[in-house]
């Protein structure tokens, strides 16, 4: 079955048909039949219904590599979003088969930057700067564009070394082009003491360098992507919570906008705001920018504390959501008849080069 036919699949009636609870029964036999054979990571912001299976919680790439660790497990049901499943197909070894459980299960952010509209911005930039250009690649990308970034000899960055990652590309080169995502570029660059006047940003929709001063002062060129849930919080959401709880911490995620990040009492990845909402004393109070599947399950780990969303109307991430309890229990269903749909394979040639990008991170990182 191709992608087009997956993307439009009907799931079939004995699925359709079954309560809750006989679903959850099921892929609980299902997992306990196949055991070690079968690996099921589940990111952050999967919904409670998913989650409850996962082998592995965490982010996108500490999934990956725990699955690559994991040398038992013949088939890996990726609860996620494609780009993810992608690394962890190319992190693993090929007689592992990665399974994504719906193939609409996609990252607005990871789709702004198209492979052929940044070969095209990547050309244009190496007119104007030569080769003092090194690029970087958010994982919140494609495996094309992780390859792209792995050819030109840069790398991929987490929200968690982000810094790290940053400071060894301008040790390298005089300028970095910053993929997917504005946001974060252009946050951990500041947080390194580059002005946000020698910041650039590329329009892909438009082949164009936006920039009012002397090309000479960029340091950073920040491609036009973003966070579709992350940059729908605002100031006003904070001004909001400093008016009704003064005594509220504000923690968001560094895919937020500068202005956002500022305001804010903290700021870090999906990993570290967990561990501050772990670490925080009895009885503090929290207003948490990012995900709201995240969110709730916060809530519902720390009743001692008083949490809420910084953005109270902020719906949960919708592709994200597209893995539900249905399509998981198909794609196991798929698995115990021997006939797997929405395998995930990557071209070998796009991930020796995309492996390079991450190696070179993982081995600074």
């Amino acid at each position: 079955m191709g992608i087009l036919d997956t993307l439009h699949v009907s799931l079939p009636p004995s699925i359709t048909s079954m309560t809750k609870g006989e679903m959850e029964e099921r892929v609980m036999e299902i997992k306990q039949m196949m055991g070690s054979r079968l690996f099921i990571p589940g990111h952050h912001y999967q919904k409670d219904e998913v989650i409850q299976f996962a082998d592995a919680v965490g982010d996108s790439l500490q999934l990956a590599q725990v699955s690559a660790e994991n040398k038992e497990a013949e088939y890996i049901v990726f609860c996620g979003v494609h780009f993810m499943a992608e690394t962890a197909d190319m992190l693993t070894s090929p007689e592992q088969t990665v399974i994504l459980p719906d193939m609409r299960a996609g990252c607005s952010m990871a789709d702004m930057a198209d492979i052929f509209q940044t070969e095209k911005a990547w050309r244009k930039l190496t007119e104007m700067f030569g080769d003092g250009i090194l690029p970087l690649t958010y994982v919140n990308s494609t495996a094309a564009i992780k390859s792209f970034v792995g050819k030109y000899g840069g790398a991929t960055v987490t929200s968690s070394n982000a810094h790290k990652m940053v400071e060894w590309a301008l040790g390298e080169k005089e300028r970095i082009l910053f993929l997917p995502d504005q946001h974060l570029g252009r946050n951990t660059a500041a947080d390194l003491g580059i002005a946000l006047d020698d910041m650039a940003v590329f329009d892909p929709a438009t082949n164009d360098l936006v920039y009012d001063g002397d090309m000479e002062n960029i340091k950073v060129i920040l491609w036009k992507g973003h966070c579709s849930v992350h940059e729908n919080f605002t100031v006003q959401n904070i001004e909001n919570v400093r008016m009704h709880h003064p005594d509220m911490r504000v923690i968001v995620h560094p895919e937020c906008r500068r202005e956002v990040v500022e305001q804010s009492d903290y700021n870090g990845s999906t990993k570290y705001i967990i561990d501050m909402i772990e670490r925080a004393p009895s009885g503090s109070s929290w207003a948490i920018g990012t995900e709201m599947n995240l969110v709730k399950r916060l809530i519902a780990g720390h009743p001692d504390k008083h949490i809420e969303s910084l953005n109270p109307y902020m719906c949960p991430c919708l592709t994200m959501n597209r893995i539900d309890l249905p399509h998981l229990l198909w794609a196991l269903e798929r698995v115990v008849a021997d006939d797997p749909v929405n395998v995930i394979r990557v071209d070998p040639s796009i991930t020796t080069e995309a492996v390079k990008a991450l190696d070179r991170m993982l081995n600074r990182a």
